[in-house]
């Protein structure tokens, strides 16, 4: 797991990074949720992402959604029912606000819409990596032990190399983040923003 990534083969992978999660009028907000190793994640992967893009390294992003149904409810799983009862109509939806990726990564040069924690379930994610050579992906986003270890998992049983940023993922507690992150270390490369960024100018 040691090797440095190719980075004409590599994309930044944002998990989950979206308006509705993390900014102060998003849905979690409004329902009183949230974490300040959440809130901090933007600002702290920002230089990265103008760095990846500087050097043509692809933004990927996931954007959870939840599919409206019949008369505009969302289609919501029990288990995000229970843990989330705030939930409600408009949330996440497909094309608004609170689907968008947070503004202080914009661009985001390719994006599929989620409906669970794995970026692969149900989408079209490992299409899009093979249609454009993509064979490792640099994944922060939230959460660290959710959306982030489900899509790396995934993707590692795809033969796609992953480097999870230690400190570009979080969780609603820190010691959940460790544990998460100390779980990954069979499957990914553990490494900091910096130290991605000094290894995309080696």
């Amino acid at each position: 797991m040691a090797q440095t990534p190719d980075w004409s083969k590599t994309a930044i992978l944002l998990v989950d990074l979206q308006n509705d999660f993390i900014h102060p009028d998003g849905a979690y907000a409004r329902g009183g949720q949230g974490a300040a190793e959440i809130a901090a994640l933007p600002a702290r992967l920002q230089p990265l992402v103008a760095k990846a893009r500087a050097k043509g390294v692809p933004i990927l992003a996931t954007l959870f959604t939840l599919v409206p149904g019949r008369g505009g409810e969302p289609l919501i799983s029990p288990h995000l029912k229970a843990l989330r009862p705030f939930l409600k109509r408009g949330d996440f939806a497909p094309g608004s606000w609170g689907q968008a990726v947070v503004d202080e990564l914009q661009p985001i040069d390719m994006s599929v819409e989620k409906i669970a924690y794995s970026a692969f379930y149900m989408t079209r994610l490992e299409w899009l990596l093979r249609k454009t050579g993509i064979e490792h992906l640099v994944v922060g986003g939230i959460v660290t032990n959710g959306g982030v270890a489900s899509s790396v998992r995934d993707a590692h049983v795809r033969d796609l190399g992953v480097t999870v940023l230690r400190d570009g993922s979080a969780a609603f507690s820190p010691a959940i983040h460790d544990e998460a992150i100390a779980g990954l270390k069979p499957v990914a490369r553990i490494r900091t923003i910096a130290e991605v960024m000094a290894e995309m100018e080696a």
